[in-house]
């Protein structure tokens, strides 16, 4: 009993979540040029958490009224050239020297 319940739940949420991303697209779509939403999505199969943080950024100015016409390809560029500016990631390599066998520490 508990577990169709639980099933049930589980179902509705997925639901809701798929909804969610539906009217998330639909949006984007309309703000979106046709280039630059190609652009994105070349970018979401590559990083696909840097493309949902581009597409986050574009609708929070959209909602704000920052934005009046569609986005352009040149324009999203511009936005990713700043969003890459403010999360550069430092690469730290370290060489760790794995001792041989045969040498010995005396």
């Amino acid at each position: 009993m508990g577990n169709q319940q639980n099933s049930e739940q589980q179902g509705a949420q997925e639901e809701a979540k798929r909804e969610a991303e539906e009217r998330r697209q639909m949006m984007l779509s309309q703000i979106l040029s046709t280039k630059a939403r190609e652009r994105i999505a070349r970018i979401a199969l590559v990083k696909p958490e840097k493309a949902r943080g581009v597409e986050d950024v574009i609708l929070r100015a959209a909602q704000m009224g920052q934005i009046v016409e569609k986005v352009s390809e040149e324009r999203l560029i511009s936005l990713l050239e700043q969003i890459n500016s403010q999360t550069t990631k430092q690469t730290k390599v370290t060489i760790q020297r794995r001792r041989s066998v045969l040498e010995d520490d005396d």
